[in-house]
């Protein structure tokens, strides 16, 4: 038999959240190692369990849930997010407005699909959350990243996202609160997105999936409610503030001139109708979790779980020597930086492979967020006061020893790269 290949389209996709790093964590589980996961934003193995009444709302469903819903979503879940999003000031967001998938990750791809021609651009930020340069590549797009200004709270460079727009620019991808670095976008940036989306007649890609997790004095402003003349796609769903990220329950509002969106309506409809449908059991929690207590609130606010572990996580990695890390002003995740100078590291893949094979700790490693420079890594909150120290304290010891070898290297005239630093170090035991 002829070996089955895989597809060109697949050429330069990468989601190394779940690549060879998270695989060789997996391997040593096997094996019967304990490894201290701090990669990934799920919240469940953590305690941070769904509210009570939206479980026992999807129960109550579960038995009329059987069959295929319409193909956007049932009605009483879209006139949930209508009326959600009506309240928030953004009143042209009518029911037939919004489908629901199997979470943002499902929507994003389909509504990229739906409207990229091969080789056209997107700009998407540079750190991002992957799944978006993915989803432009399989979708015969050319992903361009623009840069966040770690020194300006990690706010997109404009200057940047306007110098990289091209006559194939098609859209913009915002994401707000932003996955890695916890960035809240102020009305001053949003404004600037919408004009560049007006001089040049682009598409805004707005993912808000964070929106509900906020610290401090951080606001949340949905893009499309300064952007109601751009044609502007919202993200948003339960698995972040809700604690539902198993369930995938998710939905997408289009916005923005009805003439200017009828074709593109029409496709996302289809694409819809060929899925049949979304998860219909999850559909039902919806109502419940937009309409009832908002338990985030408590979670985020001063003394509450969330607002204390980033808090304790923040100031323990700015104590380590060599490493900086701007506050998180929302979502779950904080992006330090590691001195080059201490730690010039020639591959942040291979600094994160030996911390977890050395500290038996999975973090991830930055340009996994199509960072550019090795320098970084995300690290999740979510794991207990404990597990924070835990994890900090062996990234510091981990990071003490390159630092030591590194030194000894430059006294010695080794080569200054962290990894040929140790070897040398560990050739002159021999």
């Amino acid at each position: 038999m002829r070996p089955m290949q895989h597809s060109s389209k697949i050429h330069n996709v990468r989601y190394e959240l779940r690549g060879p790093i998270l695989q060789a964590a997996k391997k040593m589980e096997a094996e019967g190692q304990r490894i201290l996961k701090m990669n990934l934003g799920d919240t469940a193995p953590f305690g941070l369990q769904a509210p009570e009444s939206i479980v026992k709302d999807m129960v109550h469903h579960i038995r009329g849930a059987q069959g295929y819903s319409d193909s956007k979503g049932i009605p009483s879940a879209r006139r949930a997010i209508s009326q959600y999003y009506q309240t928030r000031g953004l009143m042209q967001i009518g029911v037939e407005d919004i489908f629901i998938g199997n979470g943002v990750s499902e929507l994003i791809s389909m509504t990229l699909q739906g409207f990229l021609e091969n080789d056209d651009e997107v700009l998407i930020p540079a750190p991002d959350y992957p799944l978006w340069t993915a989803s432009v590549t399989l979708s015969g797009g050319k992903p361009v990243h623009y840069l966040c200004d770690e020194d300006n709270q990690w706010w997109p460079d404009m200057a940047d996202v306007e110098a990289k727009i091209t006559d194939r620019t098609r859209a913009i991808v915002i994401i707000n609160p932003n996955n890695p670095t916890g960035a809240v976008y102020p009305r001053h940036i949003l404004e600037q997105f919408a004009e560049l989306a007006r001089k040049h007649s682009l598409v805004l890609f707005s993912d808000e999936i964070y929106e509900k997790i906020l610290y401090g004095e951080a606001e949340h402003i949905h893009t499309a409610s300064i952007a109601d003349d751009i044609c502007c796609l919202t993200f948003s769903g339960l698995s972040k503030a809700y604690r539902m990220p198993g369930y995938r329950a998710g939905w997408v509002a289009l916005t923005g001139p009805k003439a200017a969106t009828a074709a593109y309506r029409e496709t996302l409809e289809l694409l819809a109708s060929l899925r049949l449908c979304a998860n219909v059991p999850a559909q039902h929690a919806i109502q419940t979790s937009l309409g009832g207590h908002q338990s985030i609130d408590e979670l985020v606010r001063p003394g509450g779980r969330l607002r204390e572990q980033r808090d304790l996580a923040h100031q323990l990695l700015n104590d380590i020597p060599g490493v900086s890390c701007a506050p998180a002003d929302g979502a779950l995740y904080l992006f330090p930086k590691l001195d080059r100078e201490l730690y010039p590291f020639s591959s942040d893949e291979k600094f994160v492979l030996d911390l977890l094979e050395e500290q038996k700790i999975l973090v991830s490693h930055g340009t996994a967020f199509n960072w550019p420079q090795p320098d970084h890594f995300r690290f999740v909150i979510l794991p207990s006061n404990s597990d924070i120290e835990e994890a900090v304290r062996r990234i510091a010891a981990f990071l003490a020893v390159r630092r030591n070898a590194a030194g000894a290297a430059k006294l010695d005239g080794a080569p200054a790269d962290t990894d040929a630093a140790l070897q040398t170090m560990a050739d002159s035991r021999v």
